[in-house]
């Protein structure tokens, strides 16, 4: 049961960054004025890290019980795996992405930043999109485990 929930959970929260990335971002910058985008997008962008932070430790906790589960039917002990260090790997990227540049973004953006802000836009768009091969590739390999 935990890994139905836990391939349902990753699929949703890979859709969820698809539709911001895909939908949600440039659907933005193309009906707002530039300001009034950028005002947008940063909200759902805050938005956006909470959510990922608390799917994030909910997926690694399921991962811990299924791993615990496994232990106690008398399976194997792992206590790492794949489907533990993807999200590892999402939640570093959204705390280093948005909670560790965010800052530095603002600041280059008033001019007083130690780096430009494309440079830092640039760095922030990858960590996300490393976030998001991390959450579909999680969907896929928990969806293998379900079948």
């Amino acid at each position: 049961m935990f890994a139905r929930v836990q391939a349902l959970l990753a699929a949703l929260w890979g859709g969820f960054l698809l539709c911001i990335a895909f939908v949600a971002t440039p659907s933005a910058f193309a009906v707002l004025e530039r300001a009034q985008a950028g005002a947008f997008v940063a909200r759902v962008f805050a938005i956006e890290a909470q959510v990922s932070l608390a799917v994030g430790l909910v997926l690694m906790m399921i991962e811990r019980r299924i791993a615990r589960d496994t232990v106690e039917a008398g399976g194997p002990s792992r206590q790492f795996s794949m489907r533990l260090l993807l999200p590892v790997v999402a939640l570093f990227c959204t705390i280093a992405g948005y909670y560790g540049l965010q800052p530095l973004m603002a600041s280059a953006r008033a001019g007083t930043g130690v780096a430009s802000f494309a440079a830092l836009h640039g760095v922030s768009l990858a960590f996300f999109g490393v976030k998001g091969l991390a959450v579909l590739a999680l969907a896929w390999i928990s969806l293998r485990r379900t079948s």
